[in-house]
């Protein structure tokens, strides 16, 4: 393996005794082996330090770094991509499984077409025994060589989970990160589209798995998914929630600015925005408004056994 790889895969994980070992041999089991994987441990009070270790002591691809206080999961997000520094960067979680060939597959995207900025593939959901339940479309338009359609898209249309794709580093760093309010996967993401295309590799290779431990499940509304994100959040004095809601609306104003549009590309996404924001207000009007990330729109349920030969090889 080359001394500085181009690829760090990022885990940041909190109390993973359940899926950690089976989320760390898909990893460690890519066909692309050259990569750096980081695990940031939350301060876990489970036995997921001690599956780290035992991990460290057998892969030399591995750095382990304890938090010594549970700083939040925006934080350990943020702290695996800082703490890279290669070219191409990936978040994982701890309980989620990949097809062997993930890794791979969008490597070989982002250098065949260096105008995209994140590769990712086909995913399904699965339940807690590793068995598909769910096999999840793509219907965003994140591939548009129009930027204002791509983030048209990531505002109004349901699915995707390029949050776990393989990303280009320069392009990442160019983002403030993960906000510590809800959904702000959601904002970085759709910055990121305003900067180039995104990729869906056409293979099922990434499994996502659903538990009644996720986080958005744990923690339903925005202020302890807020709170889950960085503990400070949980004060309703210092963080109102029409200040969370705010910031929501405000990451997405800041990506339209920082990214390198034209004026009538600016305009457009501005005005994007605007739709949304007054759709979301008659939805919530009406009552019909969720707290919580939409749905994946789903389509055939493939056989279940297709992920038994994936497994060899979210940080709350």
């Amino acid at each position: 393996m080359n001394a500085a790889p181009r690829l760090t895969v990022g885990l940041p994980v909190y109390n993973g005794e359940k899926y950690l070992t089976e989320s760390l041999d898909a990893l460690l089991g890519q066909s692309y082996g050259e990569f750096r994987l980081i695990i940031s441990d939350n301060a876990s009070t489970d036995a997921t330090e001690e599956i780290c270790r035992d991990y460290l002591a057998k892969d030399p691809r591995i750095s382990y770094f304890r938090q010594p206080v549970n700083i939040g999961a925006t934080p350990n997000h943020n702290y695996c991509f800082e703490q890279s520094g290669s070219e191409l960067f990936k978040w994982a979680s701890y309980d989620d499984l990949y097809g062997r060939d993930l890794l791979a597959r969008c490597v070989e995207a982002l250098d065949d077409d260096p105008y995209l900025v994140l590769a990712h593939a086909y995913q399904a959901i699965i339940d807690g025994a590793g068995d598909i339940v769910l096999k999840v479309d793509y219907p965003l338009t994140t591939d548009n060589p129009h930027a204002p359609e791509r983030f048209r898209s990531m505002l109004f249309t349901v699915g995707g989970d390029d949050f776990y794709g393989v990303m280009r580093s320069d392009i990442l760093r160019r983002t403030p990160l993960n906000g510590s309010y809800h959904h702000s996967d959601r904002t970085i993401m759709a910055e990121l589209a305003l900067y180039g295309r995104f990729h869906q590799v056409p293979e099922l290779l990434f499994f996502r798995r659903d538990h009644a431990d996720r986080a958005e499940r744990a923690k339903p509304t925005i202020r302890s998914r807020s709170a889950n994100m960085e503990p400070r959040r949980a004060s309703r004095l210092v963080h109102p929630t029409a200040r969370l809601i705010t910031e929501y609306v405000s990451g997405f104003v800041g990506g339209i600015r920082r990214a390198p549009l034209s004026s009538a590309d600016r305009r457009e996404c501005y005005g994007h925005l605007t739709r949304w924001m007054a759709s979301r207000a008659v939805r919530r009007s009406s009552g019909r408004i969720e707290d919580s990330k939409p749905a994946t729109a789903p389509t055939a349920i493939p056989d279940s056994s297709a992920v038994v030969g994936h497994r060899e090889g979210e940080d709350s």
